[in-house]
C-alpha cells in the first residue's frame, strides 16, 4: 500500500515544514485511538454485512485494527506527527500490515463524520467518569455529615454570623450541588448520545449503510437525522463543558470554605497534612495548596468554555477546519474535574472538625437575635416590629458589652414588656431544634436529608 498522507491530489506543492506542524492535530487527538479503532471495527464489520466491500476483506480490517489496539496497549505504536490525525495514523498502520485492503476502510465516511463519532465516544466516557467522581464525593460529604448529626456551627450570611446550624446541614448543602450536577450531566449525556457516522463529509452517502447496527454496535441510543448538522455540531461539548465549570464552580466554593477554616482566625477544620504544603521560608505553615489549586484551575475550565463557544460562533455550515480546536480543552476541563472530584474526596474525608471552636463560634455575633424576634412574633407581635425591637436589643447589649445570653428579663422587658421569661432559654441548641421546616436544619430534618442523599447515591451507582 503506498505510504497514506491527507490527500493533496488538487494542491501542486507540498506543505511546508511549519503548515505541516501547524495543521497537525496527533499530538492531542492520539487520546481518541481506542475510541477511533472501535468505531472504524464496527465500520468495517457493517461494510462486510451490506456487502458494500467483501467480507473476506472486511475481516481482514477487522484483525489489523485489533493488532493495532494491541500495539498500542503494550506501547509499541508509533505515532507519526506527518500523518497529521490519529485516523491517518491508524489507517496507515494498517496498510503495514494488512496491505491494500487497508484502503476500503474509509469507504463510505469521511473523517469529518469519523472524528465527531471518537469525539462523542470519549465524552460518553467522560460523562461516566465524571459521574463515578460525583458519587464518590457525595458519599464523603454523606458520611462527614452523619458523623456530625450533633455539631453546631455559625451559619454565615455575608461571611458575617446569621444563624446556628448543624455542621451536618451545612455539608449536605454541598450534596444538593452534586446531585444537580449529576443530573446535569444524565440530561447532557442524551444529547451526546447520537451517532453521526455515515453522514459522510456533509451531504450522506451513496451506499446501503445499516447505521443502526453502526449504533447498537457501540452503544448509540440512536442515529443523527441530518448529516450537515452531525459533522458540524459540537452542541454536545458545549453543553459538556457547561456542566464541568458548575460542578467546577461548586468544587471552588468547597475549597474557598476549606482555606476559610483552616485559618487561625475561624479554626473549624484541620486539613491532613498530606493535603497541605509547608512554606520555604515559613517553617510553621501548613498551607491549604490542594483547594486552592481547585479553586484557581475553575478559572481554566471557564475559559475552555469559552473558548469552543467563541470557537462555533462563527461557523457557517458545515465542516469547518476550526472544529479541530474542539479537542484540547475539552480534554483539559476532563483532566481536571477528574483529578478535582479524587483529590476533594480524600482531602475532605480526612479533614478533622473542630467541634469545640464551632460551638465557640456559634454562640458569638448575636447569632439568636432572629430567635429573639420570633419570640415576640409568637406572642402575636408583628414580625416587623419584632425584628426592630430585636435589633435595638442587639444595639443595646453591643453598648454593654453583653451577648444576648448575658441580659436578664429586666433588661429585655426595658425594651419591650412582651418578652416574657421563656426568652432565656433561647439557646444554639433550641434554635436549632425549631427549624423544623422541611429541609430546614433541625436534627430530624437533617437526618431526612441524609436519608434522601444515600437514595440517590443508590440510584447513581444503579446507572
Amino acid at each position: 500500500m503506498p505510504e497514506l498522507k491527507a490527500s493533496r491530489a488538487r494542491q501542486s506543492k507540498p506543505m511546508t515544514r511549519a503548515v505541516q506542524d501547524y495543521t497537525a492535530s496527533i499530538s492531542y487527538d492520539k487520546r481518541l485511538a481506542e475510541y477511533d479503532i472501535e468505531g472504524s471495527i464496527a465500520h468495517a464489520e457493517m461494510l462486510g454485512r451490506q456487502r458494500i466491500i467483501l467480507a473476506t476483506a472486511a475481516n481482514k480490517i477487522v484483525a489489523g485494527l485489533k493488532q493495532i489496539l494491541k500495539e498500542m496497549e503494550s506501547g509499541k505504536f508509533k505515532f507519526r506527527s506527518e500523518l497529521e490525525d490519529i485516523h491517518l495514523n491508524i489507517e496507515s498502520r494498517l496498510g503495514e500490515i494488512i496491505g491494500n485492503d487497508a484502503g476500503m476502510l474509509h469507504t463510505a465516511r469521511s473523517r469529518n463524520d469519523q472524528v465527531a463519532l471518537d469525539v462523542r465516544m470519549y465524552c460518553k466516557d467522560a460523562v461516566a467518569e465524571i459521574s463515578a467522581g460525583i458519587t464518590e464525593l457525595h458519599k464523603v460529604f454523606v458520611g462527614q455529615a452523619e458523623a456530625n448529626i450533633t455539631t453546631y456551627m455559625p451559619g454565615f450570611t455575608h461571611t458575617q454570623h446569621a444563624q446556628p446550624v448543624l455542621l451536618a446541614h451545612h455539608l449536605l448543602a454541598y450534596c444538593q450541588m452534586l446531585e444537580r450536577d449529576h443530573q446535569r450531566l444524565q440530561q447532557c449525556l442524551e444529547r451526546i448520545d447520537v451517532m453521526p457516522l455515515g453522514s459522510g463529509a456533509l451531504a450522506g452517502l451513496p451506499y446501503k449503510l445499516d447505521r443502526e447496527y453502526v449504533a447498537n454496535r457501540l452503544g448509540f441510543s440512536r442515529v443523527s437525522q441530518n448529516s450537515m448538522d452531525a459533522v458540524s455540531d459540537r452542541d454536545f461539548i458545549v453543553e459538556l463543558q457547561a456542566v464541568c465549570a458548575i460542578l467546577m464552580m461548586h468544587l471552588s466554593r468547597i475549597s474557598e470554605e476549606l482555606v476559610l477554616w483552616s485559618s487561625d482566625e475561624f479554626g473549624f477544620v484541620s486539613l491532613d497534612d498530606s493535603y497541605t504544603t509547608g512554606s520555604s521560608i515559613m517553617p510553621q505553615k501548613r498551607n491549604p495548596d490542594v483547594a486552592e489549586l481547585a479553586r484557581g484551575r475553575t478559572g481554566r475550565v471557564y475559559g475552555n468554555l469559552m473558548a469552543i463557544l467563541t470557537t462555533l460562533k462563527g461557523l457557517p455550515l458545515s465542516y469547518n477546519r476550526d472544529l479541530q480546536e474542539d479537542k484540547e480543552a475539552l480534554f483539559e476541563t476532563v483532566d481536571i474535574l477528574t483529578s478535582t472530584l479524587e483529590v476533594m474526596a480524600g482531602m475532605l474525608e480526612s479533614t478533622t472538625f473542630n467541634k469545640k471552636r464551632m460551638l465557640e463560634m456559634s454562640g458569638r455575633g448575636y447569632i439568636l437575635a432572629t430567635d429573639v424576634a420570633d419570640h415576640l412574633t409568637a406572642k402575636g407581635m408583628p414580625f416587623r416590629q419584632a425584628h426592630e425591637i430585636a435589633g435595638r436589643l442587639v444595639a443595646y447589649a453591643t453598648g454593654k458589652r453583653k451577648e444576648l445570653s448575658e441580659l436578664t428579663l429586666a433588661e429585655y422587658r426595658q425594651l419591650s414588656k412582651s418578652f416574657e421569661s421563656d426568652v432565656l432559654k433561647i439557646s444554639i441548641k433550641s434554635s436549632i431544634e425549631s427549624r423544623q421546616t422541611v429541609g430546614g436544619t433541625a436534627p430530624n430534618q437533617v437526618m431526612s436529608q441524609i436519608k434522601a442523599a444515600k437514595q440517590f447515591q443508590m440510584r447513581a451507582s444503579a446507572k
